[in-house]
């Protein structure tokens, strides 16, 4: 099978690319090498004989003529949320008409297609609600799990929007054009050559921090670091894209949300000591109060839909993650050092 991935020099794309490589799949890669960090995994992906198509995807004559594949793999994205704020046309651009553009493509060639959406198309509002604010200066003991029946009405952030429009563009093309495809809504996702920021990648970010003793901010709500969000190794999110490529002949045409699940939750908090324990430093941590309007304090996927279809779960824990991502970031301290600091 000819594949296409597109963002494929990013943390997600990169390493997917990778792993499908290594299961005897003809790999491609399209990346416009925008991001701080891309000139790494490009040079890994060469490293694989994966080819990588320089390309905007918001280029649409561009996409018009790259070579046809038989399935697309789009984890193409400008995937910070407060880039909906300062960055807007660039998230419009990489996010939507991308994705549009790829659909076009998809149409033309009778290509499927597997979309890497987000746990950010659900409702800004109705997410607030799970935990009540007045409540989060102490650890989070709520269980909820959340999964695609959650509402998805109201604001979102515009990097919510672009991602759940895209979602509803593939289903219309599906209708009328006749394209297959899948659609995953994950969470957080962690692991090795993600190149983290406070807004994205923060598991990665805590650990480098610990590592070189830099200070850091439990950003909103209080400042007590108590919000929770579920995490996913990016292994595991290859294994599951492996299964449903295997799969697609049978098992098309669904939407997904899969992540970390309920054992794979952590606080800002929690990760703090998971830190401190595996890097044996402590930094200092202030409480900055004020919370961004896009904020949320508590995210946790439901993989009930996903592990019964695929018979698939996580199967790396929060430990396991941060231990590979601390011996990464020991291992490549040099080279990650300017990109990181």
């Amino acid at each position: 099978m000819k594949i296409l991935i597109t963002g494929g020099c990013g943390f997600i794309g990169s390493n997917l690319s990778i792993y499908l490589k290594k299961k005897k799949f003809n790999v491609f890669s399209l990346d416009n090498l925008y991001r701080k960090g891309s000139e790494l995994n490009l040079k890994r992906l060469k490293k694989n004989k994966i080819k990588n198509f320089k390309i905007d995807i918001s280029d649409k004559k561009k996409i018009d003529k790259i070579p046809k594949f038989d399935l697309v793999i789009d984890c193409c994205a400008e995937p910070s949320v407060s880039a909906s704020i300062n960055e807007l046309d660039r998230v419009i651009d990489t996010n939507l008409i991308g994705t549009f553009n790829i659909l076009k493509k998809c149409a033309l060639d009778k290509s499927k297609i597997i979309f890497l959406s987000s746990s950010r198309v659900y409702s800004l509002n109705d997410l607030k609600k799970i935990v009540p604010k007045k409540i989060l200066n102490r650890p989070v003991k709520i269980k909820k799990k959340i999964d695609m029946s959650f509402s998805t009405f109201g604001a979102k952030s515009i990097y919510g929007f672009s991602k759940f429009a895209s979602e509803e563009l593939i289903r219309e093309f599906s209708y009328i054009y006749g394209i297959d495809y899948l659609i995953n809504r994950f969470g957080v996702i962690a692991g090795p050559w993600q190149f983290g920021k406070v807004d994205q990648g923060f598991f990665s970010l805590w650990m480098w921090s610990h590592i070189n003793k830099r200070k850091l901010n439990y950003i909103g709500y209080g400042g007590y670091g108590n919000q929770v969000r579920d995490v996913l190794h990016v292994d595991d999110l290859c294994e599951l894209i492996y299964l449903q490529i295997n799969n697609l002949r049978t098992i098309k045409n669904k939407s997904f949300s899969a992540g970390g699940g309920l054992t794979n939750s952590v606080s800002l908090k929690k990760l703090t000591k998971i830190c401190e324990n595996i890097t044996k430093n402590k930094i200092k941590i202030k409480a900055a109060k004020g919370t961004a309007t896009y904020d949320i304090p508590y995210f946790v996927t439901s993989n009930l839909f996903v592990t019964k279809t695929y018979n698939w779960k996580p199967r790396k824990s929060l430990l396991n993650i941060a231990i590979d991502v601390y011996e990464w970031q020991i291992k490549n301290f040099r080279l990650l050092k300017p990109i990181l600091n």
